[in-house]
């Protein structure tokens, strides 16, 4: 795939299709947004799912757990992929081999089979390295954190789409003529075949970066310095993004996964109404995250890096309030409207935290995105034992986090992201050619 642009793109035009920067932006995001059907394809049909299954609390808190525990070790190998083996291959290998568990997780008739394919299924989750990978070799560092922000709200409204639609395609299959048992089985068809289509587009139709895929440029001339890892182990700016993204994402994937499970046990609505309910938290990464790093980038121009951690610590400590908030919420009008509220601020500090992650270590881009990412989910496994716990209920669960969220804004406010006299770039395609 040729291109007469071989260098990043210094603006974003969301309806350029012809460049093939603008190509991979529109492939990859669009490709992490059908990864959320298959990653949590099962979580508004967990109602369904609960009885059929006969599962305890514990037990669901166990499947929500494994759904996210998986990603943490796939996000690290595959952030070291990415810088190695190019994410072109890396997103169509994952595709492939992700929706095997997803086509056969209907086969699960107990919960020890259910829990370990929502563990194989967790793996998918790992997209989203790729996707911020990739967006950020596609785009030059003015425009990388709009650029980032965008491509992963518009992949992570597949979680909130999922949350609406998938209900719909249960209930379509049971106006065939299938039992309720059957029928969640079958729906899960459908987001294994939308992996398969996936793969086939982004291995056809995207490359590695814009002068070329690895295999067909030099890749000592694509990354002039060697990978160091214990240079990024070492760095606390990486592990400060990780907690912040652990707080704003790992909350995000953690109420994708319970949000309609709360709307049904405690205002009594049904798994249609609560499916779309958690849609509408999901719905807002329409704008939501784009904002964040827009924000950042903004900011970024003026005060640099310092500037950027400053608004990410703000929109984690609101995160933080509106949670306590939603977690006190006695009706549902006041439950939507909290919501809502935490929603915009997580997903804008989403945003945020990936306008600082691809200037962190220009030589390691992979290896800080995915140990970032990570971060994500072992904030949402850490949250998954909140709310498994017999002696805690949803909304104790919602306050404790929305507290952690307040410390943890403490914490980014008094990390120095400019710490270094110079601030490393992120990766400049022009080098490579």
């Amino acid at each position: 795939m040729k291109s007469t642009i071989n260098k990043p793109l210094e603006k974003l035009s969301v309806f350029d299709f012809s460049s093939v920067q603008m190509r991979t932006f529109h492939i990859t995001w669009l490709t992490f947004f059908m990864c959320f059907f298959g990653w949590f394809g099962l979580a508004p049909l967990m109602p369904t799912i609960r009885e059929d299954l006969g599962l305890s609390k514990a037990q669901v808190g166990n499947t929500l757990i494994a759904a996210v525990s998986a990603t943490i070790i796939a996000r690290l190998i595959i952030g070291r992929l990415c810088d190695t083996w190019g994410p072109r291959k890396t997103y169509t290998a994952l595709l492939i081999l992700c929706s095997v568990p997803v086509y056969l997780v209907g086969l699960s008739h107990s919960y020890e089979t259910f829990l370990l394919f929502r563990l194989a299924i967790g793996v998918i989750g790992a997209s989203f390295v790729i996707t911020q990978y990739h967006t950020s070799v596609m785009f030059a560092p003015g425009i990388k954190g709009t650029a980032n922000a965008v491509a992963g709200g518009w992949g992570n409204l597949g979680g909130g789409i999922t949350n609406m639609l998938m209900p719909l395609i249960f209930a379509g299959i049971v106006g065939l003529g299938y039992t309720k048992g059957e029928a969640w089985r079958l729906a899960m068809i459908v987001p294994g075949t939308l992996l398969l289509v996936c793969a086939f587009l982004y291995y056809k139709f995207t490359q590695d970066t814009p002068a070329g895929n690895y295999e067909d440029i030099r890749r000592e001339v694509a990354q002039k310095e060697k990978p160091d890892t214990w240079e990024v182990v070492k760095d606390w700016r990486v592990w400060a993004l990780a907690i912040s993204y652990a707080i704003c994402f790992g909350m995000e994937i953690t109420f994708d996964n319970v949000a309609a499970l709360h709307f049904v046990d405690n205002f009594g609505v049904d798994q249609k109404m609560a499916g779309l309910l958690a849609g509408t938290f999901g719905f807002m990464n329409i704008f939501a995250r784009a904002l964040g790093g827009i924000w950042a980038d903004k900011i970024g121009k003026k005060n640099g890096l310092t500037g950027k951690g400053r608004l990410l610590a703000c929109l984690i400590a609101i995160e933080g309030i509106g949670l306590v908030c939603f977690a006190s919420s006695a009706t549902l009008p006041i439950a939507i409207a909290s919501m809502v509220l935490f929603a915009l601020f997580l997903k804008m500090a989403n945003g945020a935290t990936y306008a600082l992650t691809p200037f962190i270590n220009a030589k390691n881009v992979g290896m800080v995105a995915g140990i970032v990412g990570a971060g994500g989910n072992i904030g949402g496994m850490l949250m998954g034992f909140l709310f498994k716990s017999e002696n805690l209920t949803y909304a104790d669960a919602f306050r404790y986090i929305g507290i952690a969220a307040v410390g943890a804004a403490l914490l980014i406010a008094v990390t120095k992201f400019s710490k270094k006299e110079k601030v490393e770039k992120a990766v400049l395609v022009e080098d490579l050619v």
